[in-house]
């Protein structure tokens, strides 16, 4: 239920994280809008107006604050399973939220989801307050000035990146809505803060990313450990801090960019800390948006948990992980199959060892980027049996060569604006890719909440259905309960945290499993899944 005045009112004077982004307060005294967070005097009742999204409070006249920075807060990330209006909004501006579609038409938009232009602006405007262009505008304006703020990018640069033809329209965009020059938004000592913040190199530049708690950091990294592949990914403890560090190619139009990238939590402000290196620098945004994914930074633990506590307590601080590369992330799922995690981690080692392209960054550690989907799709015929020669087998050859082409061919993409059910069904449709695979892929890569891959042997077994009858079905049944958030259910299931079964109590309950709370993500993910599939 969304939040009433007063509750945003009393959120406010709390400072309270957990709603970060969830709203945002005009204060008509100042003509600024802010977070939760915001560090100055809480304004008083009558001057504040509440707003569910940054556009509604540009819209509306206000300007972000430059102390609390509204670009930083974590997006607003909602999903309903009933009503088809709100569910065709909320997918619009999933798609709007992707970089690779910031320069798009209402049409453009409409044909993606299979509706009229007209239809769009109607449920959007209705769900949001604002159209998608405004809805988009702010998306663009908060990306742009994040990079004011964080980076010594030039402003041509910057008005690219954000989606904008020209110098001349990014600089009218900035004087309209924010009644400033974008040069004015320029963070004194931005580079020194920058350099403090990263602490090992001075190359690239660094991005702070807010995410609501509660947030278990050590879950999510141990996930990330269990299935480190050396040369493209390292993890690097200190007495300070835990950072990940790993290798990144991603394609933007014609170009293809590399680079590295380092991550690592600041708890005590509930912000990730990304250094991006040069290399990655001309696709920032896209690169911001894959590791707020990759961490899933933009869960409301707050409705997840409203959903989920019940039959999850131990689990309010998980999210579900992600992955940089969509492709990657399917790779690696398919070597999985079958075979144990660590087992899955060898092949693709041997993968990376053969085919990666050697990489230049700060750390001995990491040399390698992951096989490129052209190399990989060429990897039968003329090649012989490469991948047999690494210890595959010729059903996952087969399935890894067909995942490739479809990629490299453009027919498949992989990442949160995908269309899922569409992706799933080709994600089917390929050689040696079931209902398990196209699941844990939309689950991790199409960051899709509500996948459910009900087959999992470790699933079921967590569920206490493992020794029914049908027990894919019990499964299933049980996680009507927990829709539109099953793919959270299914991550807590695997951490050990469930702990009462509605099918098991309803048909069996002596079979009920009862798992030990005390096991982290990494332990229990790494059991076998269905039909001997384990999770890569």
């Amino acid at each position: 239920m969304p939040l009433s005045d007063n509750d945003c009112y009393i959120a406010l004077q709390a400072r309270d994280a957990r709603f970060d982004g969830s709203f945002f307060t005009g204060v008509t005294s100042t003509g600024i809008y802010c977070r939760p967070v915001c560090s100055v005097k809480a304004p008083r009742r009558e001057n504040c107006r509440f707003f569910h999204h940054a556009s509604q409070a540009e819209s509306a006249g206000f300007r972000p604050c430059l102390r609390c920075r509204p670009e930083m807060a974590p997006h607003s990330v909602v999903w309903s399973i009933q009503d088809a209006s709100y569910i065709l909004a909320h997918q619009a501006a999933r798609l709007l939220d992707e970089p690779e579609n910031w320069t798009p038409t209402v049409q453009n938009l409409a044909t993606r989801l299979g509706i009229s232009d007209r239809h769009v602006r109607r449920i959007f405007e209705a769900q949001f307050g604002v159209s998608p262009m405004q809805y988009l505008q702010t998306r663009r304006l908060h990306t742009a000035k994040q990079l004011l703020a964080d980076t010594a990018l030039p402003i041509t640069q910057i008005a690219l990146m954000s989606g904008y033809a020209s110098v001349r329209r990014f600089n009218a965009a900035f004087v309209e809505h924010y009644k400033l020059n974008p040069t004015q938004l320029r963070r004194k000592g931005a580079d020194a803060d920058d350099a403090k913040d990263a602490g090992r190199t001075d190359q690239g530049s660094t991005i702070r990313l807010g995410y609501r708690p509660p947030y278990d950091v050590a879950a999510m990294l141990a996930f990330f450990s269990k299935r480190m592949i050396n040369a493209i990914e390292f993890i690097a403890t200190s007495a300070h801090e835990t950072s990940l560090r790993r290798t990144f190619r991603v394609e933007s139009g014609t170009q293809v960019h590399a680079g590295w990238l380092r991550m690592h939590f600041d708890e005590t402000r509930s912000q990730l800390v990304l250094q991006v290196s040069d290399g990655l620098r001309d696709v920032l945004p896209l690169v911001i948006r894959r590791v707020r994914a990759m961490f899933d930074l933009d869960a409301d633990p707050a409705a997840i948990n409203s959903v989920l506590h019940a039959a999850f307590p131990a689990g309010d601080g998980l999210r579900v992980p992600g992955a940089l590369d969509g492709y990657e992330l399917a790779v690696r799922a398919v070597l999985g199959q079958q075979i144990t995690v660590a087992a899955a981690r060898t092949l693709a080692q041997r993968m990376v060892d053969t085919f990666g392209e050697a990489i230049q960054t700060p750390w001995p550690e990491l040399t390698r980027l992951f096989p490129s989907a052209a190399v990989l799709a060429g990897l039968d015929g003329a090649s012989g049996d490469a991948l047999g020669q690494l210890g595959i087998v010729r059903q996952r050859q087969a399935a890894i060569v067909g995942l490739a082409r479809a990629v490299a061919g453009k027919q498949l993409q992989l990442h949160g604006g995908a269309d899922v059910n569409a992706t799933i069904a080709a994600l089917k449709a390929l050689p040696g890719i079931g209902d398990w695979t196209a699941q844990y892929i939309a689950m991790r890569a199409l960051r899709w909440p509500d996948a459910f891959p009900a087959g999992d042997v470790a699933l079921q077994k967590a569920l206490g259905v493992q020794g029914l009858k049908n027990p894919a079905r019990q499964a299933e049944l049980a996680s009507n309960a927990w829709k539109p958030w099953r793919s959270y259910a299914v991550i807590r299931a695997w951490s050990g945290a469930f702990a009462a079964s509605p099918a098991a109590s309803q048909t069996d309950a002596p079979h009920a499993y009862k798992p030990d709370a005390t096991k982290s993500i990494a332990t229990r993910a790494g059991k076998t899944g269905a039909r001997g599939i384990k999770h890569s």
